[in-house]
């Protein structure tokens, strides 16, 4: 293996790196506040006509189908990347039978939700409310 291998595989690794980072961090701050607050939010493209409505919810799943396969071949051992935030971002695409209690449990934790939390507020973004007490206003 020559240098100059290594070298593009660490700028391979950087670049996927920021790019998790970004889609993450995008993904924290344009999530609703009230989220977590009930399913009011899983209506989502109810404006859409339905068989519209039907292919886009095909299209997310299987992004996240793809971003799960691209994230277990990421956490492969010489492989750069980020496989395990590939693997969560694909999960939160996903539609399956308790996913929002899941994910809301993972939120609950305290030091995931403040983390959250500071990164909603460095973009100006209200924090995560889990329950209606939590109003911030």
């Amino acid at each position: 293996m020559s240098w100059e291998h290594v070298l593009w595989a660490l700028a391979l690794f950087a670049g996927m790196f920021f790019v998790s980072l970004g889609l993450v961090t995008l993904v924290l701050v344009k999530l609703p506040s009230k989220y977590f607050l009930g399913v009011s939010h899983r209506r989502l493209w109810i404006d859409q006509h339905p068989i519209v409505r039907f292919g886009l919810h095909l299209v997310k799943n299987l992004v996240g189908l793809g971003l799960i396969v691209a994230g277990v071949l990421l956490s492969l051992p010489g492989i750069p990347g980020q496989g395990i935030l590939t693997i969560l971002i694909g999960i939160a695409l996903l539609d399956f039978p308790g996913k929002w209690r899941w994910e809301r449990k993972m939120v609950s934790h305290p030091v995931i939700l403040r983390s959250i939390n500071r990164i909603r507020h460095a973009f100006g973004a209200r924090p995560l409310q889990l329950t209606e007490d939590d109003d911030p206003c």
